[in-house]
């Protein structure tokens, strides 16, 4: 019973590696292992089944607002290299064939290449923030979506998360990439979002740039801030609602 134990053991261990590395977040033994591993632009770019068409179907058959921001060439070849992520698979074909995309008038933001609309590419984004996860998009209000690479545990590898501003905690959402995107085009956002939304939202919003938010007080995680329509709202850089954010998730919970 111990030898079958430890077996399954190792079994997740490698699944979580395979993932790991299949989106570019394993740690390499040393640089020179990090070079020999990389994949060229050519093994990178799959046109016998490119992953674009099938998300195209998905933006076809959308019943929210979806835009597709144009890429940028030489950008959609330098992300593409740093995800390592083949345009087979959706995330690949969303970095490769687009500048990101924004969903319900630029209400949620799904990181592509990058685009002078929505000026951060996936890795880039990714840069210097903590190990564990893939932050694949964010909403305008400081809610980040982010692919679990073992930070919330082996057994959801591979599945969004979800940091709710409201709460300052990580939410599963039980869905892949590909679930992510379809639940984007074609959920029920008015819904998801019913709690965190105003009259005339559409409005204050479209003056926004896919890196900005806006900051509200009182603070969306007080009793005080739930009444959002009342709350006072500032545009702030989208990079400032993901800091503040996570350190008030550390204050809180006293791993600061």
């Amino acid at each position: 019973m111990k030898q079958a134990n430890n077996y399954s053991a190792m079994k997740r261990i490698i699944s979580v590696f395979i993932f790991l590395f299949f989106i570019g977040l394993a740690w390499p033994f040393s640089t020179q292992a990090q070079q020999m591993s990389k994949r060229s632009l050519r093994e990178l770019i799959n046109r016998e089944e490119p992953g674009w068409d099938l998300v195209s179907s998905w933006i076809k058959q959308a019943t929210n607002k979806v835009q597709v921001l144009p890429k940028i060439p030489a950008r959609a070849d330098s992300a593409l290299l740093a995800a390592q992520v083949t345009t087979r698979s959706p995330m690949g074909a969303v970095i490769y064939e687009t500048g990101g995309i924004l969903v319900d008038n630029g209400w949620v933001r799904i990181l592509g290449s990058g685009s002078p609309a929505l000026d951060r590419d996936l890795m880039g984004w990714n840069n210097g923030k903590q190990r564990g996860f893939l932050l694949v998009a964010d909403d305008v209000l400081g809610g980040f979506y982010a692919i679990n690479a073992g930070a919330f545990g082996q057994e959801s590898v591979g599945k969004i998360f979800y940091f709710a501003p409201e709460s300052l905690h990580w939410q599963p959402l039980d869905k892949s990439y590909s679930d992510f995107l379809i639940f984007c085009f074609s959920g029920n956002l008015a819904d998801y979002y019913h709690d965190l939304r105003w009259k005339g939202w559409e409005q204050e919003i479209s003056a926004l740039s896919g890196n900005q938010g806006l900051a509200c007080y009182p603070f969306l995680f007080t009793k005080e801030g739930k009444k959002i329509a009342k709350n006072k709202r500032g545009v702030v850089p989208i990079s400032e609602l993901w800091t503040f954010g996570q350190d008030m998730q550390r204050q809180l919970d006293g791993t600061h």
